[in-house]
């Protein structure tokens, strides 16, 4: 009887000693059992019949834009970034309409500061953006102004937007003279000489730091 259970005994601590290697070992985990899927309708069934961008995926629907749809982008992949002179509606375009779009709809500036650029003369202005699409910090800040200047009411095409690469090089002739040293930069200029700059994060708020700029505050 006293051999059985020592041999027992010995089982149960090989036993245990195996499953402390194998929770110290393991890099994959086992799959779950698929779970039981409820009624539901087909998303086919709830979505248009002319989905919008990247609702092909969702209803089940092979689609050139699936890919697309569902793609991780890394913006230090140099084949998206934008470089020199940008249109906005480049903006529009994946993958950075994901950050532009959002960035836009979810600022909410402070009304009194647009109050006070809507009151400021804008014949003698213009802007200059230097970005970088692969700055988090440019991501961020440069939608945030556009729809300041939007706001505004300030002419869009008064301001020009220039994309540079990791290292704050645009392919552009006369950039040097810009001497860019972050991004995003905001340059402005009356009757074209600059008024000054912000650089990379606001102050205080963009809109705030733009009517010190103009004011001389």
């Amino acid at each position: 009887m006293r051999t059985v259970l020592i041999i027992t005994a010995i089982a149960a601590m090989a036993l245990m000693a195996g499953c402390g290697n194998a929770r110290k070992t393991r890099t994959v985990p086992s799959e779950p059992a698929p779970a039981a899927v409820p009624d539901e309708p087909s998303p086919a069934d709830t979505l248009p019949e002319v989905a919008p961008y990247g609702n092909a995926a969702l209803a089940g629907k092979p689609d050139e834009a699936d890919e697309a749809a569902t793609h991780v982008w890394d913006f230090r992949d140099a084949t998206t970034w934008l470089l020199g002179d940008i249109n906005p509606a480049m903006f529009l375009n994946q993958p950075h309409s994901e950050w532009y779009l959002s960035g836009y709809r979810d600022y909410h500036p402070d009304q009194a500061f647009i109050a006070e650029l809507m009151g400021h003369e804008t014949d003698d202005l213009t802007i200059t953006i230097v970005l970088g699409t692969w700055c988090p910090d440019s991501r961020r800040e440069v939608p945030r102004f556009l729809k300041i200047t939007d706001l505004w009411g300030f002419p869009r095409e008064k301001i020009r937007l220039i994309g540079v690469d990791i290292n704050k090089i645009a392919p552009l002739e006369e950039y040097a003279g810009l001497a860019i040293e972050r991004v995003p930069t905001f340059i402005f200029y009356k009757n074209n000489i600059e008024k000054g700059r912000i650089i990379e994060v606001p102050v205080t708020s963009l809109e705030q730091d733009t009517r010190n700029i103009l004011t001389g505050k």
